[in-house]
């Protein structure tokens, strides 16, 4: 069905990465999720109601809460599709990261209602009225969750939304909650036991964890996380297809929304070709990353000595001392400053995340491995933290 309204409201609707794209995207699967919640809200209300279940009542507004959500989820697109302006030079990008948030905590909050209301019906209990057509009725709520689960899931991935993932998540939760309900209803008729209050727990517990990682999904890229290994791969493989750029570090990815990348990098060049000619590499590198991911770049250009022979053996001698402390350590930014008595051999490490060492330890450390090898060095160490986990 989405397939179907996205043809006939959405031209050009598989140009995913394009802003205006992504909110009708966002738009066409609210609208279309405010209508089947409501239909479900109405169809479960009354089912619940005539057969006295609490938790069939819980998860008719539950469904309720979620036609909501699909309304903040609507604004959300909305709000961030909005041109930059003074106030907001980079955009409103994060309103949508704000948006899938509120729907996280309205998914929060139905569970500790729901939560509320089956411990409430656990003391006191009454007699469920089991018939043909309420357990009909959440036969179809499955069908229809599972179905708004599958396609929020399938368009987020499509213009990678934690808003939609959010959504997506929260039918999932949905359609694992109602077939607690059904169990419920069934075995209520064969127990005096509160089936239904503690179905009704369940059902909370349920959505409770997925209001908790919705929440997560949402706060990380506000807070700023660190790209994903494959994203950084890809920006290294298209900036050194720039030749003769050597090697990159130092990358920096600033999200301000979707489609509002910001990245800034180092790209190492030959410090003994011409500096016109290397400037003209790095504007191309810089135009070309820009265009394949959709984001803003700037390129920081560092020269480096690649005929010092006295260089080359010690930069050999830093590698394998590196790896003996720790395999994801590297070094960049590496150059030397001779003298009479020693020589400085200057650089940054890249220490990451897993290594315990303080950074003084390290330091030491290195240090101490290298003027070892070679007494007459000593070592300049600036530590920096990693761009990915």
């Amino acid at each position: 069905m989405i397939s179907l309204l996205s043809k006939i409201f959405i031209s050009d609707n598989k140009n995913y990465s394009d802003n205006t794209i992504r909110k009708k995207y966002g738009i066409l699967c609210g609208c279309f999720g405010i209508f089947l919640n409501i239909i479900l809200f109405i169809a479960k209300f009354i089912a619940g109601t005539i057969s006295y279940s609490v938790a069939m009542i819980a998860d008719a507004f539950n469904n309720l809460s979620d036609a909501a959500s699909s309304i903040v989820q609507i604004l959300g697109f909305k709000l961030s599709s909005k041109k930059p302006d003074p106030e907001h030079p980079f955009g409103h990008g994060r309103i949508e990261y704000i948006s899938g948030l509120i729907i996280s905590f309205l998914i929060l909050l139905m569970g500790f209602e729901l939560l509320k209301s089956s411990i409430e019906s656990f003391f006191a209990p009454k007699q469920i009225s089991v018939n043909l057509i309420s357990i009909i009725i959440m036969i179809c709520s499955i069908l229809i969750k599972f179905y708004m689960y599958y396609y929020n899931h399938s368009i987020a991935k499509k213009i990678n939304s934690v808003t939609m993932e959010a959504t997506a998540k929260d039918s999932l939760s949905d359609t694992i909650s109602t077939i607690v309900v059904i169990i419920s209803v069934i075995a209520s008729k064969y127990t005096t036991f509160p089936v239904d209050a503690i179905a009704g727990l369940i059902v909370g517990l349920f959505i409770l964890k997925a209001g908790y990682e919705s929440a997560k999904d949402t706060i990380e890229p506000l807070l700023g996380n660190s790209p994903t290994k494959e994203f950084v791969e890809e920006i290294e493989k298209e900036l050194l297809y720039h030749k003769p750029i050597l090697a990159m570090h130092d990358l920096v990815v600033h999200d301000y929304g979707p489609g509002r990348r910001m990245i800034s990098l180092h790209a190492e060049v030959p410090g003994n070709r011409d500096i016109f000619e290397l400037h003209d590499v790095i504007d191309n590198a810089e135009v070309n990353i820009a265009k394949k991911f959709n984001c803003s770049v700037v390129i920081h250009m560092d020269p480096v000595d690649t005929e010092n022979k006295r260089l080359a053996e010690l930069k050999e001698v830093l590698t394998n001392s590196l790896k003996t402390i720790h395999t994801e350590l590297h070094a960049h930014d590496i150059r030397m400053v001779p003298g009479p008595t020693h020589t400085n051999l200057i650089f940054d490490i890249v220490k990451p995340f897993s290594l315990k060492l303080s950074d003084e330890e390290l330091k030491t450390t290195i240090h101490n491995s290298i003027h070892k090898k070679c007494n007459d060095v000593y070592c300049v160490i600036t530590i920096d933290c990693p761009y990915t986990k």
